[in-house]
């Protein structure tokens, strides 16, 4: 990856997170059951948000609420490290959709990772590790829903 400026950097976030979200809306499409389909809209909404941080953030230069975010460690139980990639199906099992999610927050916490280190100006240092976090947040309880599944199916 390479970047001209900070609002290349940025408009390519906002692409990434587009880009999710329309691929969790349109396979929720694809589900016949109400809680799987509830889930994938969910997963949805929570790329809007980040995408909306990140207008927000080109729009004013300043990323809205940042002053009062709070910046705390989140635990990585790397469940996502060990597993392959899974491909979108309809009707896959709700186990699989949630190594989907799990991989897909994986991608996009590295990535964050990536503009990070690139950001230059404090400002967008810290848009970009309140976006870690909350991709870190989604990826650990991703992975615990996961665990505590396998749990209940005596894994």
């Amino acid at each position: 990856m390479d970047f001209k400026n900070l609002e290349a950097l940025i408009r390519f976030a906002i692409e990434k997170e587009k880009e999710a979200a329309e691929f969790y809306d349109s396979n929720s499409e694809s589900e016949t059951m109400s809680g799987k389909k509830q889930m994938l809209k969910e997963f949805a909404a929570e790329e809007r948000k980040h995408q909306r941080m990140l207008e927000d953030y080109l729009s004013t230069g300043v990323a809205q609420k940042l002053d009062e975010y709070r910046f705390e460690w989140i635990t990585d139980i790397k469940r996502s490290d060990y597993v392959d990639a899974v491909e979108y199906r309809p009707g896959m099992a709700y186990n699989e959709l949630l190594l989907l999610a799990m991989k897909r927050e994986e991608a996009a916490l590295k990535l964050y990772n990536q503009l990070l280190e690139k950001a230059e100006d404090e400002d967008a240092k810290n848009l970009f590790k309140m976006l870690c976090q909350e991709e870190a947040k989604h990826k650990l309880a991703l992975e615990t829903m996961y665990d505590d599944y396998m749990a209940e199916m005596g894994d």
